[in-house]
């Protein structure tokens, strides 16, 4: 159903790259005309293998490591991506093995961070896509500065490190098992707001880039979802939900400063980057 819903939206989607769209435009032309000599220069170009390989699989890579900020967002979003991965693990040995649920009943435990998310989408439409969309008409012609992006994880990153700690102190087996199921929420709510600010601050920053740039944070959060699942049993058992929880909510506490330090030296930070137009 999903892949029957993509591919719908995708046939519907207009293409907007600039060398593809002079390509259709050229062989509008010869159509027109009938002379074969109008071409775009994608047509004609000629691309070796060592140089489609640097452009598809080396460049988010070079990007990525000259990139400073975008190294600390990476790891941050890989971060959070990795955790919401390790709850599949962390989840059944508090609800199922603490708590006693059957398996079945034990997956309804993660409703909440469901309804977090929603939360989290709506309240970025509702309060913080009004506003941008208010500071562009402020300053057009102007591009509104890419730190105006950060306003949601400023909310977002603080309530995710909470999350944790409130998950794991709550999991005791002697507390409500709803105490630690409605930390879901917080942390589903703080999930999508990291990431729905983060996304478009690495677009409105890399700009011309923005796709490399993504491809490099994908790769990276990618391998954090698949690996982060190995160790969390290991973790939880060793260290206990409340201390396990606690280590992970620590991490999440020292990456709170990213986006303040990020509106505070952004301007700076992109002044001597070399993939960052504004």
């Amino acid at each position: 159903m999903c892949k029957g819903i993509w591919l719908r939206l995708i046939r519907r989607l207009e293409c907007c790259y600039r060398p593809v769209l002079l390509v259709a435009a050229a062989a509008k032309k010869r159509d027109e005309t009938g002379d074969a000599k109008y071409y775009a220069r994608l047509e004609t170009a000629k691309v070796s293998m060592a140089e489609r390989f640097e452009s598809i699989v080396a460049r988010p890579f070079k990007v990525l490591g000259t990139e400073p900020m975008l190294i600390v967002l990476t790891f941050y979003m890989s971060f959070v991506y990795g955790c919401l991965y390790l709850l599949f693990e962390a989840y059944p040995i508090v609800f199922t093995r603490g708590h006693g649920l059957n398996p079945g009943v034990s997956g309804l435990t993660f409703f909440p961070i469901l309804l977090g998310g929603v939360a989290g989408v709506m309240l970025s439409i509702i309060v913080f896509n009004p506003r941008y969309e208010k500071k562009v008409a402020e300053l057009a012609p102007a591009p509104v500065p890419p730190e105006f992006r950060l306003e949601m994880t400023l909310l977002a990153a603080p309530l995710y490190a909470i999350s944790f700690f409130w998950f794991g102190w709550t999991s005791y087996p002697s507390i409500s098992l709803w105490a630690p199921m409605m930390s879901g929420g917080i942390m589903g709510l703080a999930i999508n707001g990291i990431f729905l600010s983060l996304f478009n601050y690495i677009i409105d920053t890399y700009l011309h880039v923005a796709a490399t740039a993504l491809a490099a944070n994908t790769i990276i959060r990618s391998i954090f979802g698949a690996v982060f699942p190995l160790f969390a049993t290991q973790m939880f058992d060793g260290l206990g939900p409340q201390w396990a929880a606690s280590v992970l909510g620590f991490v999440a506490l020292a990456m709170v400063p990213v986006p303040i330090v990020l509106i505070r030296y952004g301007p700076y930070l992109r002044s001597k980057s070399r993939h960052a137009p504004t």
